[in-house]
């Protein structure tokens, strides 16, 4: 049996234990991080435009989020074992998809792929819940979020790099090689149904929207992570577009989206920078280099160098408002109603899933491509004007 060394912040785990959890979550990052930019790129060769790429996300997307609501009463119907097992297996199917290189197959893998994801990553948040000790939760996620960094900050550049120099189907067999550890892994840790607590009903989050949305600080909230949230989806599709279409290789935009995902080892340093000058500060300066740095990419576009530089930029400042993470709601719900305020605020992921593509298909009706930077550059700038409004005590 391999044991991985851990760092003794993991309280209350055993090293294996630990390690075992940490792997829930880092084999999935490996499988999105590898194909992050692989996707959009092979949507472009597969569409031939930005905008039918835009519209290709819009419908997948939409599909995507209805599949991802029903996660919850699959597990009610099939357990959690089950469930893990059909994301697994939907992540393996979707690279198999991928790999064909025909359109129809392509948008059901795109399907397949957000769905299987989301059923790895629900179920894995429960049985890390039911396993890990509640006062060891605190010192597992920073571990977490750094274990996931190295795939996120090598997987956009290696995938492509790995289909340009290796062959076509290669990050495709990279994903089916984690889906498969996935699997050996969740037999090993054991875990089964008898070791979760039963099933309940999933909360109902309309019967909380208008409470949720009648508290400013809520509002304000979800608000501004559904434009921080909204701007790394517009970066992870259109970035490496933007870089092939004005003229650099496929490699060179898997570089921008990587180095643009490798800010997230600042996480540490934009705590602390929170912390000495305060929340509204640091996200009304980041909200607004942004923005800034967006519209400088897209005035650039004929620069092609300059343009992803400015690109990696804005990336910077948005990393850092990801570093900043979801306090402002976790400062503004009341802990009477956390659970059902989460729900709400949750949403903002799915909203963010579909609203960007809807978006920019409209404007790659009318405009090219830069217009897409432009539009989610006044969103940040916007976001910054509306950071204004956080309480100058946080």
């Amino acid at each position: 049996m391999i044991r991985l060394p851990l760092p003794r912040t993991i309280a209350g785990l055993p090293p294996r234990q630990g390690a075992a959890f940490l792997s829930l979550f880092f084999f999935p990052s490996v499988a999105q991080a590898i194909l992050l930019t692989v996707l959009p790129l092979g949507a472009l060769h597969l569409l031939g435009t930005a905008r039918a790429v835009t519209l290709l996300y819009a419908t997948t997307g939409i599909a995507a989020v209805a599949g991802r609501f029903s996660i919850p009463f699959l597990v009610r119907r099939l357990g959690r074992r089950r469930v893990f097992g059909v994301g697994a297996l939907a992540l393996a199917a979707s690279s198999v998809l991928f790999a064909i290189d025909l359109l129809p197959a392509f948008a059901v893998g795109l399907i397949l792929n957000a769905v299987g994801i989301a059923c790895l990553d629900i179920t894995s948040q429960l049985y890390l819940l039911d396993n890990v000790p509640r006062q060891a939760l605190r010192h597992f996620e920073p571990t977490r979020i750094f274990a996931a960094a190295t795939p996120w900050t090598f997987g956009p550049w290696f995938g492509v790099y790995l289909q340009e120099r290796l062959a076509f189907s290669a990050p495709f067999a990279v994903v089916i090689v984690t889906a498969a550890a996935l699997l050996i892994l969740f037999h090993v840790l054991g875990l089964s149904e008898s070791q979760a607590a039963a099933p309940r009903d999933a909360t109902n989050p309309l019967r909380y929207l208008p409470r949720f949305f009648s508290q400013p600080r809520l509002l304000l909230a979800w608000t501004l992570a559904s434009a921080r949230s909204s701007w790394w989806s517009m970066f992870f599709v259109y970035a490496p577009i933007l870089a092939v279409t004005s003229g650099l290789s496929p490699e060179t935009g898997g570089l921008v989206v990587s180095i643009g995902t490798a800010w997230t080892w600042l996480v540490p340093i934009w705590g602390w920078v929170g912390r000495r000058f305060g929340l509204r500060a640091l996200m009304r300066a980041c909200y607004a280099g942004a923005g800034i740095f967006s519209i400088a990419a897209a005035m650039a576009a004929g620069l092609p160098w300059l343009g992803a530089g400015f690109l990696v930029t804005a990336a910077f400042s948005a990393g850092a408002l990801d570093g900043a993470g979801n306090l402002l709601f976790l400062r503004a719900v009341h802990p009477y109603e956390r659970a059902e305020m989460t729900t709400v605020f949750a949403s903002f992921r799915d909203v963010t899933q579909v609203a960007p593509p809807v978006v920019c298909s409209l404007l790659l009706a009318v405009f090219a491509l830069p217009s897409v930077f432009v539009a989610s550059g006044t969103m940040m700038l916007a976001s910054a004007v509306l950071a204004s409004h956080i309480p100058r005590r946080l």
